[in-house]
């Protein structure tokens, strides 16, 4: 009878459990690339004793270097901006605008506070009116202070999400039929290479006297402002998805569309089973593409449409020309430039979530 020996045994285990844990590594990989943080995987593989020195590197050139990049930004833009003089006074540096971004969130905080109130009041009113008979007074009285910067936030998120539907919603069946048919694709082209390249201040007008002449009512489900917004975003925003969408679907391998054929496949069956699942990558880049253009967009709308927003707020700020103007305006640089990278972050991993059987 053989005996196995106790330390290759327990070496063994060892190495079992390593491998294992580098399975899992392996597999948290995708998704920490996917969601920005790649120099975790280092760190990891590190911990877990895979080539130290190697990994080092990895750490060095995955995090080291951005973080030093920015630390030498950071110190350009503090020796250099009390140099540039403007009419409002010299550029604010960093220390400037981090101050003001705690000033907006305290505002945010003061504002949210007081809307509350304000709400809890007027829910205590309605209740004493109901206890003493009086429910035919009971009134909803909407708050009207003046929004916070985290609420304009939130009005550009809601704003460039609902363009961006409707771009979604026309660009990918048109991109469809367009990649299906050579002729329709023909008929097209020359809107796509003419509408593509406009301004939204040149969308804007036209948008803008579109929706007041057939949107007349005032107790609507959207503010007008809001929809000259949106879709000034979605006519902006709809051609990277529908050139990508014509051309994914224009690139499917032609024996798959033989065997369709062959199937005797309908139209329906077609699109969901063989066109949309082999055309998804490229549609997901045009969809993250029209995403960013978008959002790029929304801030000039919202400027000029006056739609509470950080359009608006930018445009708020460069008026009202105070000593504080211009490190508010920069804190809604940082925030437009920050919420750009998570939405692009957000669709990346909507788009791993759909295609990472191609990257297994």
């Amino acid at each position: 009878m053989t005996t196995v020996d106790p330390e290759f045994a327990a070496a063994e285990a060892r190495e079992a459990r390593r491998a294992r844990m580098f399975t899992r590594i392996n597999a948290a990989d995708k998704w920490l690339t996917v969601l920005g943080l790649g120099w975790v995987t280092p760190i990891l593989r590190a911990s877990a004793g895979d080539n130290p020195q190697a990994q080092a590197k990895e750490i060095w050139r995955l995090l080291g270097m951005p973080v030093l990049a920015i630390a030498l930004f950071l110190g350009m833009w503090a020796a250099l901006a009390p140099k540039v003089q403007t009419s409002l006074g010299a550029i604010p540096g960093p220390v400037a605008v981090w101050s003001e971004a705690v000033s907006l969130h305290d505002d945010a905080m003061a504002k949210a506070a007081k809307q509350a109130k304000f709400e809890a009041q007027v829910a205590a009113r309605n209740e004493k009116l109901i206890a003493s008979g009086r429910a035919d007074e009971v009134k909803v009285i909407a708050y009207t202070g003046a929004p916070s910067y985290y609420q304009q936030i939130w009005t550009s998120i809601k704003t460039v999400f609902f363009g961006f539907l409707l771009a979604t919603f026309v660009a990918v069946p048109l991109g469809i039929f367009a990649g299906l048919s050579p002729y329709a694709n023909a008929a097209l082209n020359p809107i796509i290479q003419i509408f593509k390249p406009v301004s939204p201040l040149a969308w804007l007008p036209i948008v803008t006297m579109v929706v007041s002449a057939t949107y007349t009512t005032t107790d609507g489900w959207f503010a007008k402002a809001f929809l000259t917004s949106a879709i000034t975003v979605t006519l902006c925003s709809l051609w990277p998805t529908l050139i990508n969408t014509a051309l994914g679907v224009a690139s499917i391998d032609k024996d798959l569309v033989n065997v369709s054929k062959v199937l005797k496949m309908n139209t329906w069956t077609k699109i969901t089973k063989l066109v949309l699942p082999s055309a998804l990558p490229l549609i997901f880049t045009g969809l993250r593409l029209s995403l960013g253009v978008g959002w790029m967009v929304l801030i000039a709308a919202e400027m000029l449409a006056q739609n509470p927003g950080l359009g608006k707020f930018v445009w708020d700020e460069f008026q009202n020309g105070s000593s504080s103007s211009l490190a508010r305006i920069m804190v809604a640089v940082f925030t437009i430039g920050i919420i750009g990278f998570l939405l692009d972050r957000l669709m990346y991993a909507i788009q791993a979530a759909f295609t990472f059987s191609n990257n297994r």
